[in-house]
């Protein structure tokens, strides 16, 4: 599966127009078949130049967020966005509703393929993980309640079934209204069988004429390595039943990153903040800063600054459907002593005497620098 449009360009769901050809640019300086010498520059220039394309689109970039990534692309593969939507030769063909895909296409998408027969709602859930979780992807389950078709009537809602009265069998009706263009008739479900063309002389006990139940059901979800904080995952099928056979809707996962007790995640970097004493800060040290996937040295030079940072390449997070890493930035924090003994304080005094220095220490003074850090 293609890489999300807007993580493609690295910009957000809000950017607008100078925003995304900017990141453009800068992807195309990069990846361009005749600048890089990367073995997959084609093809991330390709994935680049797609991006543009439709996030550029007014139509097709509100169509992509309302379809979310894959569905849009299956629908551009059936020819649903030939010819920038409805205009230029309407849903796909040069007669409008020619071609591959089509009027049939779009039918089926809102209805389930025609008659009386229309798709499920989509239904929303959340799920919590760990950042190593999303660090190392894993196969987790979930259990959630959703309405399933009803096992004792198989979703007709009755038993004894008899032909509608009111539409005589047919799941329509027609309405003929008088306008001032003339008299306009409509067809639509009927509403006394709600187009199934069946009442019943029972109403079904288990799930009370609704024809769905609700269940309690366990399911596996995939959960990508570097997929981010309030993302959403699209499970396709797994949402409501559809109505008269129609097929279900699709389950839309949002995914909850829980905080980390040692690194704050900033898009795929990782932030990490580590304490050094006095000594350590003037004449440099080395230190063992653990990473997500265990433990790496680095120096620390003579004469660093609290709130210095310093930038461990690749040992960041995974980069969402692609390959590479993030970095991870660690900051320094020089940690003040509390208190001093004696012989800590004369050594002190006599740095401070060395240097010509003399210190006017207001009180809170050692509080306020580590509030600060």
């Amino acid at each position: 599966m293609s890489e999300d449009f807007y993580d493609v360009l690295g910009v957000s769901q809000d950017a607008g127009e100078d925003e995304i050809n900017k990141a453009f640019r800068k992807k195309a300086a990069k990846y361009h078949p005749d600048v890089s010498d990367e073995p997959d520059a084609e093809e991330r220039f390709k994935e680049a130049k797609k991006a543009k394309e439709v996030l550029s689109d007014e139509q097709k970039r509100a169509a992509y967020d309302r379809m979310g990534h894959d569905r849009f692309e299956q629908a551009e593969k059936r020819g649903g966005f030939d010819g920038g939507g409805a205009g230029a030769g309407g849903f796909g063909g040069a007669g409008g509703f020619g071609g591959g895909g089509g009027l049939g296409d779009i039918f089926e998408q809102f209805f389930g393929g025609g008659g009386g027969r229309r798709q499920g709602a989509d239904l929303q859930t959340r799920l919590s993980v760990t950042l190593e979780e999303v660090y190392e992807g894993v196969e987790k389950q979930m259990t959630i309640n959703r309405p399933e078709e009803c096992p004792t009537c198989d979703g007709a809602g009755g038993t004894n079934p008899q032909t509608c009265p009111e539409c005589n069998g047919q799941g329509q009706v027609t309405q003929v209204q008088q306008t001032p263009f003339g008299r306009m008739q409509q067809t639509q479900a009927c509403p006394n069988c709600r187009g199934d063309g069946q009442i019943y002389e029972e109403t079904c006990g288990e799930c009370r004429g609704d024809g769905q139940v609700t269940r309690e059901t366990t399911l596996s979800v995939e959960i990508p390595r570097g997929i981010r904080d309030g993302q959403t995952l699209r499970m396709e099928r797994e949402g409501a039943p559809g109505e008269q056979g129609g097929p279900k809707g699709d389950l839309l996962i949002e995914i909850s990153v829980a905080s980390h007790p040692d690194f704050e995640r900033e898009g795929d970097d990782l932030k990490y903040r580590v304490p050094i004493s006095f000594p350590q800060a003037v004449f440099g040290d080395s230190l063992e800063i653990p990473t997500m996937d265990g433990t790496v040295e680095m120096d620390v030079p003579a004469g660093t600054q609290s709130g210095e940072r310093f930038r461990l390449g690749g040992k960041g997070m995974p980069r969402l459907r692609r390959r590479g890493q993030g970095d991870l930035y660690v900051s320094i924090q020089i940690v003040t002593p509390e208190e001093l003994n004696t012989e800590q304080r004369e050594a002190l005094e006599a740095f401070a005497e060395a240097g010509g220095e003399e210190i006017e220490v207001e009180q809170g003074f050692f509080e306020k620098i580590k509030s600060s850090l």
